[in-house]
């Protein structure tokens, strides 16, 4: 046992809010004997080339671990920690999934849209899972997303405790709070190190809690003459059926608009997520025949994209859905950082069409960050006690901000690091140190597929 070493290799989401994909690795001497994934999403391009959808993890580090690989563990179901799974699951030698409910719907109808057949583990949170010389525990974590996971790892070295996106939300709508009982009694078995979220670190206080913004559903549909246009991530199901409630709530009709909207609510309403009857919804040919005052639209394309169903509006491309006075269009999402400019210019099309727009800069409680705020990640590190910390989910700004919450709790500098993409992390009893830096570069992807060199294992 005193023989095993364990390396942490961020391949994103350290310098960045998405293309989350983190490794462990456990070794015997100097020798491989385990790979265990956590996440592998995908992110958004920061070059100006409107025919590239996404980029994705840089895997080509793995080339020659294949083998080594026990199991991929999904946290949750945003795209940015699962959407590049599909690209890379054969190519990482078809390994075991584990994730939750709501996850393996989204992760299993994106593979379908691959034609590539997967069985996903649907986990049990009373259940410790084996990985080789890994064990793995699931713990209950509130998100912007059902079925959100902290994955507590016990490995020869030590125990870490990887908490990737969470708040601490005690009320929310329609999801139990954080297990607190099993994430302390877990932590109570020691952690060397915590892995946590930190995009909420410049903000104070507890975030708020995803309830709040039911009672501004219900303000804003309530005093809207026209149509009540929302928009969210189509993967945030609580959001989406709260404003649901509220329009059923002023007799209003509900109309799914953009793909991913469309799709995930069609999952979630299959599993029970979404449990209204059918005559609430209707689709969007029918608007032009119905009142305005009775309609709501749950629109994609929050974060400004080219070609959203919000964006097709907004330039009078959609021949069903006219904006004008009375009309309503509450952005129920902050942009992610990087795509401020598009969502600002797309809210400001929305305002030449004589439409109200409201959106979080103008008015408070329209969205509740799905990320812990400052109160949040010192809570978490309470609970957790580890001996050290490694911000994840962030931009070097949020981890610079983490690591002033971390000292205000007593750690030290060494005892808190800060990464860059490719930088490698070795974890010991006694001390935790950086380690060779590996290669990556950008993946991007379009509509026709990968455009960089395809990464063949």
């Amino acid at each position: 046992m005193e023989n095993f070493r364990l390396r942490f290799v961020p391949l994103g989401g350290v310098v960045g809010v998405t293309k989350n994909m983190y490794l462990y690795e456990l070794y015997k001497g100097d020798k491989l004997e385990d790979i265990l994934i956590v996440d592998c999403g995908i992110g958004f391009p920061n070059i100006d080339n409107e025919n590239i959808s996404y980029v994705i993890p840089d895997i080509s580090y793995l080339k020659d671990k294949i083998s080594k690989i026990r199991a991929v563990l999904l946290s949750h179901g945003h795209e940015d920690h699962t959407m590049a799974l599909p690209y890379y699951y054969k190519d990482l030698g078809e390994p075991q999934v584990y994730t939750g409910k709501l996850t393996t719907a989204f992760v299993q109808h994106d593979f379908k849209e691959f034609g590539i057949d997967i069985k996903i583990n649907t986990i049990d949170l009373n259940k410790t899972y084996t990985f080789g010389n890994f064990k793995a525990n699931f713990i209950h974590m509130t998100h912007s997303i059902p079925d959100t996971l902290h994955i507590f790892i016990n490995t020869p070295v030590g125990n870490i405790y990887h908490g990737t996106d969470f708040k601490l939300d005690l009320t929310p709508p329609y999801d139990r709070p954080p297990d607190f009982h099993s994430l302390n009694k877990l932590a109570s078995q020691g952690t060397l190190c915590l892995l946590s979220d930190c995009l909420g670190a410049e903000t104070p206080g507890l975030t708020l809690s995803e309830s709040a913004v039911g009672e501004s559903f219900d303000n804003e549909i309530k005093n809207t003459t026209g149509k009540f246009i929302m928009t969210t991530f189509s993967s945030n199901i609580s959001r989406i059926r709260q404003c649901i409630d509220a329009s059923i709530k002023y007799q209003r009709k509900v109309v799914f608009m953009g793909r991913s909207m469309r799709e995930n609510t069609e999952i979630a309403k299959q599993i029970g997520y979404l449990p209204f009857k059918t005559k609430m919804f209707t689709d969007e040919r029918s608007v032009k025949r119905t009142p305005p005052n009775k309609i709501t639209l749950i629109v994609a394309g929050s974060q400004g994209q080219v070609n959203s169903a919000l964006s097709k509006i907004a330039s009078d491309q959609n021949i069903n859905i006219k904006l004008g006075a009375g009309d309503n269009v509450m952005f129920s999402s902050d942009p992610i950082p990087g795509n401020e400019a598009e969502v600002y210019a797309l809210i400001e099309k929305l305002m030449l069409k004589g439409a109200d727009v409201v959106y979080p800069d103008i008015k408070e409680r329209l969205h509740a960050s799905g990320h812990g705020n400052q109160g949040d990640l010192k809570f978490l590190m309470r609970l957790v006690d580890s001996k050290y910390l490694i911000p994840i989910g962030g931009t070097i700004r949020h981890q610079r901000q983490y690591l002033k919450l971390a000292k205000q709790l007593g750690y030290i500098n060494e005892n808190v690091l800060l990464l860059n993409e490719g930088e490698t992390v070795w974890i010991d009893r006694d001390k935790m140190r950086k380690s060779e830096k590996i290669k990556t570069k950008p993946i991007y992807v379009t509509i026709d597929g990968v455009i960089s060199d395809k990464i063949a294992l």
